[in-house]
């Protein structure tokens, strides 16, 4: 006889671990590390354009809707993806449950912070 265990045959094909976000953090992952893929190598041909340009060019080319927007969307992907990573890295090797929940937390406010920040630094030069 084969052992199931406490688990639906549902819960088996859907995956999902106790926490009932496993898929969920793994789909993520992948996405915005595919999201990352274009929005970088524009960001790197961006850059490379603008080198010898002054820093009044820099604002003007960090004005236009198209790029700002770009340049949000690279923020808060590369943020976004950097969290996901560390949290896997964290409910790896943090083994005392309050020190990982406290962690955890910490680490969320701080890239929220660091999301804010550039954003609204973004749309200040932007606007």
């Amino acid at each position: 006889m084969i052992d199931k265990g406490m688990r639906s045959d549902l819960g088996r094909v859907r995956g999902l671990g106790s926490a009932k976000e496993g898929v969920n953090h793994w789909w993520m992952q992948r996405l915005t590390a595919i999201a990352l893929i274009p929005l970088t190598l524009w960001f790197i041909i961006s850059i490379a354009s603008l080198s010898g340009a002054t820093h009044a060019q820099t604002i003007d080319w960090l004005s236009a809707p198209l790029v700002a927007v770009f340049m949000i969307l690279l923020v808060a992907s590369t943020l976004y993806h950097a969290l996901l990573g560390v949290q896997v890295v964290v409910e790896d090797y943090i083994h005392h449950e309050g020190c990982k929940f406290v962690l955890l937390i910490g680490l969320k406010f701080i890239f929220l912070v660091l999301g804010v920040s550039a954003i609204f630094s973004l749309l200040k030069i932007a606007l």
